[in-house]
């Protein structure tokens, strides 16, 4: 009987784990249908996360002593600079490329990341870990898809690319610096974060929102939806999992961006791009499941 239902709480942290990716696959649709500007629509995904976030902290004392912990509060204020900039240059990415798009090339950010950590911080990476990492950066490349880049190199599809790779850069370098500070405390560093996002983009959001609409559904659904649940799901979910499953899960983000855009939109995957999705999920699965030459592996 105990094996049985250590597998059945497993299976329903698993289950947890891939309703948060669902939800977060649909933020590219929340910004879309908000019809607001990136600054505006990463400053209410903000406020309105940092609120739902605060008030949870405090019913689960998740907060207590925090104003304490300078080095975190230090750090959270650092990586959540990053991190707003990085949502905004993702939001600008995904308007002039197209929400498919741009999520696949926000999917290098892990590389990034691993990239910066043997650059800045002198972690030394295994050579297999350095080859699964160029395959993924070529299936970004493939994702992008480069004919339509050579063919409108003038058009904003050019900068939505880059917006996306930017974000992926600096979602690299705030993810690398909330490792270092927040390993006891992810829940207070995400909450500190947002209202960093509030403080750095009160000034700039668009007053053009100010008026009755639906749009308030889509940007209270950014911060609840985007920045409250989900990140309670994640943390609840990651220390209960192995690493390997979690990697595994996390490409269904990407698949229901991708659905979502085409479903919606219409915006389907040219065959380079197609080429590109299944590299990305290679280069990923290898770096996290130690893959080695002969496909001998092992999960951490």
């Amino acid at each position: 009987m105990v094996p049985s239902s250590r597998s059945n709480e497993t299976r329903g942290v698993v289950l947890q784990l891939v309703f948060a990716e669902c939800l977060i696959g649909s933020v590219g649709v929340f910004v879309h249908e908000s019809h607001q500007d990136a600054v505006t629509a990463v400053f209410y995904r903000c406020l309105f996360g940092g609120l739902f976030l605060l008030g949870w902290g405090l019913a689960k004392g998740y907060l207590r002593g925090l104003w304490r912990e300078r080095a975190l509060l230090r750090g959270a204020v650092l990586s959540g600079v990053l991190l707003v900039l990085n949502w905004v240059a993702f939001f600008g990415g995904m308007a002039r490329s197209s929400i498919g798009v741009a999520t696949l090339i926000y999917q290098c950010y892990p590389f990034v990341m691993l990239v910066l950590a043997a650059l800045v911080q002198g972690e030394r990476t295994p050579p297999a870990d350095l080859a699964w990492t160029a395959l993924a950066f070529v299936g970004v490349v493939c994702a992008s898809d480069p004919l339509h880049l050579f063919r409108d190199a003038e058009s904003s599809y050019l900068v939505g690319v880059g917006l996306a790779f930017l974000a992926a850069l600096l979602c690299g370098a705030s993810l690398l610096m909330s490792r270092q500070v927040g390993k006891e405390r992810p829940f207070a560093l995400v909450m500190i974060q947002c209202w960093v996002g509030v403080a750095m983009l009160a000034g700039f959001s668009s007053r053009s929102v100010f008026h009755m609409g639906l749009h308030w559904m889509w940007l209270l659904g950014l911060g609840v939806i985007h920045s409250g649940i989900v990140y309670v799901l994640f943390y609840s979910t990651y220390p209960r999992l192995p690493v390997a499953t979690i990697a595994v899960v996390s490409f269904i983000y990407p698949l229901v961006a991708l659905l979502l855009d085409y479903l919606l939109y219409g915006h389907r995957l040219a065959v380079v791009q197609v080429t590109g999705v299944l590299l990305i999920v290679l280069g990923t699965l290898g770096v996290n499941l130690k893959w080695r030459p002969g496909f001998a592996w092992k999960a951490t």
